[in-house]
């Protein structure tokens, strides 16, 4: 068990199926990803950096890729994307295709591999 499984298994069925689901294929894109956590998240590692957490909250599916930068990158690509910086929000009911979450991981690994993209986005 790690930080993730944790936190799925406190979810209730509904909810742990969908944000399970983004995990899951998190780990099927990238299988070398770790479970830990980050700002007090559970969240998965790549390369020792946080690449991502999914958490349930009272109102939404939050999507939390450690990056101002990302949920922007992404809803150029992708209509009708709910985000902030830093925050990428869904329906339980309305999942985001896995397309979407692929775009976030290599958008994510992408500043990973290169911190300077992470700069280049700060204004």
């Amino acid at each position: 068990m790690g930080t993730i499984d944790d936190y799925l298994a406190e979810l209730d069925p509904a909810d742990r199926a969908v944000v399970g689901h983004v995990y899951d294929v998190v780990r099927a894109a990238l299988p070398d990803v770790e479970q830990g956590t980050s700002y007090g998240m559970p969240a998965l590692l790549h390369r020792g950096k946080a690449l991502i957490s999914v958490m349930r909250t009272k109102k939404h599916i939050g999507v939390y890729p450690y990056s101002g930068r990302v949920p922007a990158v992404v809803a150029e690509t992708v209509e009708e994307l709910d985000y902030d910086k830093g925050t990428i929000r869904f329906q339980p009911d309305r999942p985001l295709p896995d397309d979407t979450i692929r775009a976030i991981v290599a958008a994510r690994v992408a500043e990973i591999d290169d911190p300077t993209l992470r700069r280049s986005g700060r204004g």
